[in-house]
Parts: C-alpha cells; structure tokens; sequence
C-alpha cells in the first residue's frame, strides 16, 4: 500500500535543529539533483534555515486529521512506510525526513527553472515507480497530481463529496480533513489492502463510499461523503 498525500499550506515554523542534509531524504538518489537546483533557486536563507521531522512541519488540517503523534507504535510504522508526500521543494518525502519550513507550492515558477510541476514531473516517476505495491491510494490535490500519474488499474484516488439536494457535491476544504481521517484509519489496519475492491471494503466499515471503475483515461475513484 502506498498512499500519497499532498503538503499543507499551513506548516510549524521550525527553530531549532540542523540544516536538511539531502544525502539523509528519501530518495536520495533519484531527487538530489533536482532538490539542489530548487533549493538554489530560492537562496541560501533555505539551505540554512533549522529542520524537523516532516511530520512536525505540516500542519494544516489534513495532517491533524491523520494525527500521527496519537497513533500506536504499529500505526506509526506503517504510515512512516506507506505514506509519500509530494512537495514543491523536495519533490517526494516521507513522514521522518528532516526538512526546513518553506513556502512554496506546485503551481508557481521559479528563475532559471520556470514551472516546478514540469521540472519535479522529469525525476518523480523514476522515485517512485521503484516502490513495489500493488495498491496506491491517492489522496493528492489536483495542484500535485500531475508531477507523477501511476498505474490507472492499481491507483484509487480519493474523492470527497456532501450530500447537496439529494445530489454529490464537492467540498474542498473539507475534503482536506476527510482526506486525514482516511489515512489515519488505513494506517491503523493490520490488514492491508490490496485491490480497489479491498479498499472499498475496508473504508466502508468507517465511511459511506462508492466505488468507480477505471476508464483508458482514469484510475479508480472511491468517492467518500463526508459527514
């Protein structure tokens, strides 16, 4: 199981501890390169700025929805493997990596360097295809789905809607935090899941979702309503 989750745009400002060492971040050998060039992009400021836990820097409602510091030691171990965070200045990182509060999302541009989805979408894919799963569950914003699309047949992307005059409608910011409860819930399974199917089943024990199937053009969608 891999889940992807996109930064927050809210995030602790970090004070004490040392500079990011890119060496130290998950996939080092495929991002570094990629990392050097936006860190240098946006000054040195960055580069010496204090880092902390990935974890302890996201803050926004997503994450306290995910709750990571209230889960058992189990829970903790699997969502530190299973949870890969997309990010406009390190391109993938994951739970424990040590990173500097930053501001900065997929959308903007940088001198020299022009769009970051264009430039994180060249070394991405390599990262992260090399993570053998058979399910990934895509809780990312649109603003970071387009720096890696994986296989259509094994990715289910999670959409959240409310129930408006009898109809679907779709909510965003709150999505965010349904987003959480949904990674926070998964991690606590022992149980893995490995196809769609699985997923849906696991989910509805918490959830009211439904399942739908892939296109030539689209994944799988579980689309959850929120309460």
């Amino acid at each position: 199981m891999l889940i992807l989750l996109p930064p927050s745009e809210g995030k602790n400002l970090i004070q004490k501890g040392k500079p990011v060492s890119l060496a130290s971040l998950s996939f080092a050998k495929e991002l570094t390169t990629t990392r050097k060039q936006v860190l240098n992009a946006l000054g040195s400021k960055i580069l010496k700025a204090a880092s902390d836990k990935a974890i302890n820097v996201y803050s926004g409602v997503l994450y306290q929805a995910l709750d990571y510091l209230n889960l058992n030691t189990a829970s903790k171990k699997r969502a530190e493997k299973n949870i890969v965070i997309i990010s406009a200045v390190f391109g993938a990182v994951q739970l424990l990596d040590k990173i500097p509060t930053y501001k900065l999302d997929m959308a903007k541009s940088l001198p020299k360097i022009g769009s970051l989805n264009a430039l994180w979408k060249q070394v991405i894919p390599t990262a992260l295809e090399k993570i053998k799963t058979p399910l990934i569950i895509d809780c990312r914003s649109s603003t970071y789905q387009g720096v890696w699309v994986p296989d259509l047949n094994k990715t289910v992307g999670i959409r959240v809607f409310i129930i408006k005059n009898g109809k679907k409608s779709v909510v965003t910011h709150m999505s965010k935090k349904t987003r959480g409860e949904v990674a926070n819930f998964l991690v606590k399974q022992s149980k893995v899941p490995k196809t769609a199917q699985e997923l849906q089943k696991l989910l509805s024990k918490e959830f009211k979702c439904e399942l739908i199937k892939p296109t030539n053009k689209t994944s799988w969608f579980l689309d959850v309503i929120s309460k």
